[in-house]
């Protein structure tokens, strides 16, 4: 996998002026450094919210050290649709404290409930264990959409990054189980495929490089490896895409996993699954959070909510 592409040449040249400030480099991630990257993580300021929306912690059934954080705007009475989501952080980092603002958005603008996942980490929990809680969580949801004000007809789920890749996986496994229904899964730069076999996934990302690509799936697969890797670990590998619900895939042009997830958007139109995809140009991973500021940033965030406005309100 040769770095065939200089990346960092080719950024958006208003998120290349933010990098050059506050350089990120996440190529440093091992077993030693995961406790400090988290730890730094952990104590970076949350955002400034409206007030506007409410938020309640609940634990997952059975699911030990999971919980979910369900939002819900204020002054809303009848049962509104759901976005479910996963956070990113490589699946060995993050907190779905990470979609507070995402939430305190979305809630009030759409309207719907939101529901963020707390899932477990790897490698304290590799897979099927981060999974296996946002399937649970979702069970819990529509379990409890009636306590919780939500449209079960109308329950999507999504994610970025790792968060992206669980929900892809969520999607195939509860097509599946057949016990969840799904209305639609957003794909924002999705972690989906673990063999690092494409062009893109050899570029130095500036933000997720090859590296802690591969110490991320490393600590999630375990000992799982080569044709033992499950597709519901990473969607990718799935060899059947249909019956799978509406999909809007977002991914930047210099991302590392743009290859993978263009093809898979390609292969869920080839499947017959209705599919929106936009690849942004000059954006590297997680350019819509780390740049939020900057024209394509803005761009990539009212596609989504253009896109989540007219899915939210279908049944």
């Amino acid at each position: 996998m040769s770095d065939l592409v200089d990346v960092r040449n080719l950024l958006d040249p208003e998120i290349g002026a933010i990098l050059a400030q506050f350089p990120i480099d996440l190529s440093i991630l091992s077993a030693e450094t995961l406790p400090i990257v988290r730890e730094m993580m952990g104590a970076m300021p949350g955002p400034e919210l409206s007030g506007l929306v409410e938020m309640t912690d609940v634990d997952i059934p059975g699911r030990p050290g999971a919980s979910l954080r369900v939002y819900r705007p204020q002054g809303q009475s009848e049962p509104l649709p759901c976005v479910y989501w996963m956070h990113g952080g490589g699946l060995i980092m993050g907190t779905n404290k990470m979609d507070d603002a995402r939430f305190d958005r979305w809630c009030t603008l759409f309207p719907c409930v939101g529901v963020s996942v707390e899932y477990t980490l790897a490698p304290e929990s590799p897979y099927p264990g981060p999974l296996e809680d946002c399937y649970e969580g979702l069970r819990w949801v529509h379990d409890n959409a009636a306590s919780i004000g939500v449209d079960s007809s109308r329950v999507g789920i999504g994610g970025a990054s790792a968060g992206g890749g669980l929900a892809a996986g969520l999607a195939l496994l509860a097509r599946d189980r057949g016990e969840l229904a799904i209305a639609f899964q957003l794909l924002l730069y999705p972690m989906i495929d673990d063999r690092q076999i494409t062009t893109s996934s050899g570029w130095s990302d500036p933000i997720w490089a090859p590296t802690a690509n591969r110490f991320g799936w490393d600590s999630y697969l375990g000992e799982l490896s080569g044709d033992g890797v499950p597709f519901y670990a990473a969607a990718a590998r799935a060899g059947d895409l249909s019956g799978l619900p509406k999909t809007l895939v977002c991914v930047g042009a210099l991302d590392g996993f743009s290859d993978e997830d263009v093809d898979y958007a390609t292969r869920l139109r080839h499947a017959g699954v209705p599919v929106e995809l936009h690849v942004y140009p000059g954006a590297p991973h997680g350019f819509d959070a780390l740049a939020a500021g900057t024209t394509i940033a803005q761009r990539a965030n009212a596609d989504m909510e253009s896109w989540l406005t007219a899915v939210l309100h279908t049944a």
